[in-house]
């Protein structure tokens, strides 16, 4: 019995020589290293984007919402906006219009709702002469469907309640510029208009007196009743200057030459649209004219008519046609829904 005791604590012996020279070996050996992660390879490195040349970068022209002009809500027209507005030439109490502080444009501001979504071909009808005789141009805004767009002549009288009829009606106006045409001095545009033989200053102070004289019009068109200024519009470097002030001022501009007359000069310094038909000339071919437009709507999704003035066959025969308009699968539209946007910007001198 006794041997068997001292087998049991040899036994136990072994076991605590074993246990503590374990321990002495994880005491020397000290605690293991802590896991460590594989590190990341680095992102591969991205290729720059190449960049247009400085030259293209200032002359092109984003197409921003801000810029473009139109009004996609129906209803009257705002009054002239003071913050669109500044002191014209001469600290007179005449104003020239600008682009607001907070960046609104007259080509949004006073443009006519149209629902910018439709499908339907758009064709414009601009007519030209408001102003000149007020009974006519009031029967005009009255009798007229929304969508007709006026030019308005800065020599005309009454303007004010002409004006006023105009947006509350919903009808977006142009200022028309006098300038020089085709068989000057017979057809005489009048004292202030922007003539060849001046200087590029001289005809931007003239411009700049004929802008102060209305407030509150989208735009601007060489149209000038049954005048169109073929002849100052032809010369690119007395005309280029005067689409650089229209763009900056945040205007539109029409040209009412017709393509074959070298329209489309517009089309690289501002928003705008070329007149496609002159409607009232001759004036019993106005129902001729009237389908020949409709038809270049149908072929090209556009389409624009002019009217020199408001004469009474020119008005029966707009309203007539209009009225079945949308039955024939197009809709009326302002200018402001038909111009092109610049394609660089414009540099006012």
């Amino acid at each position: 019995m006794l041997s068997g005791w001292r087998g049991l604590g040899t036994f136990w012996a072994a076991v605590l020589v074993v246990l503590s020279g374990g321990a002495l070996v994880l005491q020397v050996l000290g605690p293991p290293p802590p896991h460590r992660a594989p590190a990341a390879k680095p992102p591969a490195p991205v290729a720059a984007a190449p960049r247009a040349p400085p030259s293209l970068v200032s002359r092109h022209v984003e197409s921003v919402p801000s810029d473009r002009p139109g009004r996609d809500t129906p209803g009257p027209i705002s009054d002239p906006d003071p913050a669109l507005l500044e002191p014209g030439p001469g600290g007179t109490s005449a104003m020239l219009p600008k682009i607001a502080e907070d960046g609104r444009r007259p080509s949004r501001v006073y443009a006519a709702g149209f629902d910018e979504t439709t499908r339907r071909p758009r064709v414009g009808i601009l007519l030209g002469g408001i102003g000149m005789d007020r009974a006519a141009s009031e029967k005009a805004i009255r009798d007229l469907p929304a969508g007709v767009t006026l030019a308005i002549s800065p020599d005309g009288t009454h303007l004010g309640s002409v004006l006023t009829a105009a947006r509350l009606a919903g009808d977006e106006y142009l200022l028309s510029i006098p300038m020089e045409p085709q068989g000057f001095p017979k057809n005489d545009p009048g004292p202030r208009a922007l003539m060849t033989n001046l200087s590029v200053t001289d005809n931007l102070d003239r411009l700049r007196w004929v802008m102060a004289q209305v407030q509150g019009y989208v735009g601007v068109t060489n149209a000038l009743g049954v005048l169109r200024g073929e002849r100052f519009v032809g010369t690119p470097r007395q005309m280029d200057p005067v689409l650089a002030e229209f763009a900056h001022r945040g205007l539109l501009y029409v040209d009412a030459r017709l393509p074959g007359e070298g329209g489309q000069a517009a089309q690289n310094l501002v928003w705008s649209v070329d007149v496609d038909v002159v409607l009232d000339e001759p004036p019993e071919d106005i129902e001729a004219k009237l389908a020949q437009l409709e038809q270049m709507a149908r072929e090209r999704g556009q389409a624009l008519g002019l009217a020199g003035e408001p004469s009474p066959v020119a008005l029966e025969h707009i309203v007539a046609w209009a009225n079945g308009l949308m039955s024939r699968g197009l809709v009326l539209a302002p200018v402001s829904a038909l111009v092109h946007p610049p394609a660089q910007v414009a540099v006012p001198q």
